[in-house]
């Protein structure tokens, strides 16, 4: 088990702690890599989403304009400036 005690820092609004390159290896974190943070009983939990996103396609695929409130064109013909 690795531990480490950091100091927190102040950016912008918000709150942040750097960590240390032994805590990414042991947790298998990289640069970049969305991660899911909660309190539990007071403890501060950071668990790295392995989940890969979706494609396009498959966003697409359950896309419900009703639901979401899309926005369909009203109308085929050029609107404005643009050249199809």
């Amino acid at each position: 088990m690795v531990e480490v005690e950091l100091d927190v820092k102040q950016w912008g609004n918000n709150l942040g702690v750097r960590l240390p390159a032994a805590i990414a290896r042991e947790s298998h974190l990289t640069a970049h890599q969305r991660v899911r943070i909660r309190v539990l009983d007071g403890e501060i939990i950071i668990k790295p989403i392995t989940e890969t996103p979706l494609s396009l396609e498959q966003r697409l695929a359950i896309f419900n304009p009703d639901f979401h409130s899309g926005e369909v064109m009203a109308t085929s013909q050029p609107l404005g400036a643009e050249t199809w």
